[in-house]
């Protein structure tokens, strides 16, 4: 359909909740928040680049701290002036200003990889700071408290120092545990309760748990490749692959089929003036962005002058490209459901956000193609070049570890000699042949395409004695497993 999945999920919530049953279907804040949050940000973190994170990083912290704040400050400001006080519109100024992990992962496959990894870091750190804010303003909406710049500063740090406490600690634990499971179904299962136990223990100490979670998704990203086997860390793929794709598809209808219900509390002259606020809102959130781009790469570009930096600079279409990444998504919405019902303009802020989220996704999200088109980014193929730098790394590495790996466990040359010769193909398959120069990608090619044709073989002709009844189905369920990773080692994307 040429149409993001997240657009189609939304119009799919919205269709349903014209069906009389799903009319009363109400998403409730802790959910998202308990729910559905921790597993997606924790599989995001699970994914994320470190190394883009380091690379970034002052554009990261600035973009997930101080662009929120300012976010916040320039919404409350166009609130403020459409009739909301100063509280209540630094309420909906939190509420919208992060960005959405799990959408900008949706719809930022058309980006290049280095801008699709610095936006992704973004969101997965900017909702601590949101929350942050979002709970001081609705403090003082709520109570009427005059909150200080000093209690502001002394509970931001509270939440971000707690959250790290509380992320590294659940991670560690996790990893001790996980280290001393040898049954996989064990390991997986203490993989699956880290994001909620890092969440709850965040929160515990009043501290963010969101940022929780992705620490502790980092942290474990980071030291599970060197210590964690094949056997126990391979069956998690499958499971969190499928269980993230339907949590984040239930979380986009339910954000579809929230908006009616959201209307149903505003009288005629509040859903004009709640429409027009959030048509309001959309502007300021594209500009405030992109100016905040724009102005803290030009600073950053007359403070640092170092070639490092120079190398990390990128043009102003990039800029824009990724103002129009500035999706918002359920954490907005959860935090606009969870105002309590005796707020004034609660009824406002909750279908203002509802018109954000849905702005940015389906308006931002439909012109984003066109955007990435005219903005002509520069093809990037670190990825692609790093993974056939890793595969000749590893199997070079084996070719000369072989002879003493040989002596060491007795093997006999007949059997040494041919496991030479199968990571000689290896490597010629990856784009290098033995001595160091580079393989025609055609004879590359032809090799991955035999390798991939004896494979076919092999699995008809078992499939072929299971159907004569000469072996059980379980000897089958037994060696498809083997031979579907064999195939998926030859497969040339």
């Amino acid at each position: 359909m040429r149409v993001a999945e997240p657009i189609i999920l939304l119009a799919l919530g919205l269709l349903l909740a014209l069906v009389p049953i799903f009319h009363s279907l109400e998403l409730p804040p802790d959910m998202v928040l308990v729910i559905f949050l921790p597993v997606l940000l924790f599989w995001e973190a699970l994914n994320s680049s470190v190394r883009s994170l380091r690379i970034f990083i002052r554009g990261i912290l600035l973009t997930s701290t101080v662009l929120v704040v300012v976010t916040a400050a320039a919404v409350a400001a166009v609130a403020h002036a459409m009739g909301l006080d100063w509280p209540e519109a630094w309420v909906l100024g939190a509420a919208v200003a992060p960005t959405d992990a799990t959408v900008v992962a949706a719809m930022g496959r058309l980006l290049p990889n280095r801008t699709l990894a610095v936006l992704r870091s973004e969101s997965l750190l900017n909702d601590g700071t949101a929350l942050v804010v979002f709970a001081v303003s609705l403090a003082a909406a709520s109570n009427a408290k005059h909150v200080t710049t000093g209690e502001v500063a002394l509970d931001f740090l509270i939440s971000i120092g707690g959250a790290l406490g509380a992320g590294l600690l659940t991670a560690f634990a996790a990893f001790w545990v996980q280290q001393r499971l040898r049954e996989p179904l064990h390991y997986n299962m203490v993989l699956v309760l880290v994001p909620f136990v890092a969440y709850l223990l965040g929160e515990a100490v009043h501290a963010s748990g969101v940022l929780a979670v992705v620490t502790a998704g980092l942290y474990l990203a980071r030291v599970s490749p060197r210590h964690i086997d094949a056997r126990r860390r391979a069956p998690a793929q499958g499971f969190w692959n499928i269980s993230t794709f339907l949590l984040n598809g239930a979380l986009f209808v339910l954000v579809g089929v929230q908006l009616p219900s959201v209307v149903q509390g505003l009288h005629t002259v509040q859903i004009a003036t709640a429409i027009l606020l959030g048509l309001a809102l959309l502007v300021t959130l594209f500009v405030v962005r992109f100016g905040f781009l724009v102005v803290s790469a030009y600073l950053i570009r007359a403070l640092d002058r170092r070639p490092q930096q120079r190398k990390l600079r990128v043009s102003n279409r990039a800029r824009l490209v990724s103002a129009m990444c500035g999706f918002r998504g359920a954490v907005s919405l959860a935090m606009a459901l969870s105002v309590p019902q005796g707020l004034a303009s609660r009824d406002v802020i909750v279908f203002a956000t509802a018109v954000a989220v849905f702005g940015t996704i389906v308006i931002q999200g439909l012109a984003l193609p066109a955007v990435v088109r005219w903005a002509k980014l520069p093809k990037d193929d670190s990825a692609a070049e790093e993974t056939k730098q890793a595969e000749v790394a590893g199997y070079r590495a084996a070719l000369n570890a072989l002879p003493e790996l040989a002596r060491a466990n007795e093997i006999h040359d007949d059997v040494a000699e041919r496991v030479r010769m199968e990571l000689k193909g290896n490597l010629a398959a990856a784009g290098e042949s033995q001595d160091g120069e580079a393989e025609a990608s055609e004879n590359a090619e032809r090799y991955a395409q035999l390798r991939l044709a004896l494979i076919d073989v092999r699995r008809r002709a078992v499939v072929s004695l299971r159907d004569q009844g000469k072996i059980d189905d379980e000897v089958l369920l037994d060696m498809q497993p083997r031979l579907d990773v064999e195939e998926l080692r030859w497969v040339r994307e």
